[in-house]
C-alpha cells in the first residue's frame, strides 16, 4: 500500500457574482461563514442561490449580506415562512471586521459578495474589499480580456 493520502475535495461552487469583477477592482478577498436557516441550507444544496444584486453592509460592527436570493424548495417545511431575500449575518474574526469597518468608512472602499461555496461541510461566502471602476476602466479590462483570448487562440492554432 502507498502512503499517499487522497487530496481534500475542492470547494464546490454554489453561486458566483460575475458582475462584481466587472464593476469593481477587487483589492482584497475574505472568506466568511454565513448564518443560515435549515430551509436555506437545503436550497443551497440544490443550487438555488443568486448573488447578482446582493451587497454587504456594516451595521453595529457586524457584517451583513443583503439582497441575496435563496429560492425555497417546494418540499421545505410548511410551518416555516421562507423569506428568500432576508438579511444574513456573516461570520468573521473581530480583527477582520475592524479592518473592513475602517476601510469602508475612511478609505472609500465597498464590500461586495463574490462567490458562495461549500468548503467541506460548511457553507462559506467570499467577499471582496473593492473600489468602483469608471467606464474607461471597464473598457480597458474588456480589451485586455479580448487580447488574452486572442493570444490563446493564436498559440493553440500554431501547434
Amino acid at each position: 500500500m502507498s502512503n499517499i493520502k487522497p487530496k481534500a475535495p475542492a470547494a464546490k461552487l454554489i453561486a458566483e457574482n460575475r458582475k462584481a469583477t466587472h464593476d469593481y477592482f477587487i483589492e482584497e478577498r475574505f472568506e466568511a461563514g454565513i448564518v443560515l436557516e435549515g430551509w436555506e441550507v437545503k436550497s443551497l444544496r440544490a443550487g438555488r442561490a443568486q448573488l447578482k444584486e446582493s451587497y454587504v453592509v456594516v451595521r453595529d460592527n457586524e457584517i451583513w449580506l443583503l439582497g441575496a436570493h435563496f429560492s425555497p424548495l417546494g418540499t421545505a417545511s410548511t410551518h416555516v415562512k421562507a423569506d428568500p431575500v432576508r438579511s444574513r449575518k456573516l461570520l468573521l474574526h473581530r480583527r477582520q471586521i475592524d479592518r473592513l469597518v475602517g476601510a469602508t468608512e475612511r478609505k472609500g472602499y465597498t464590500l461586495v459578495p463574490l462567490s458562495l461555496y461549500f468548503d467541506k461541510h460548511h457553507i462559506k461566502i467570499s467577499i471582496g474589499l473593492a473600489k468602483g471602476k469608471k467606464a474607461a476602466d471597464k473598457r480597458d479590462s474588456e480589451k485586455d480580456r479580448d487580447w488574452k483570448r486572442e493570444q490563446a487562440r493564436i498559440v493553440r492554432n500554431r501547434r
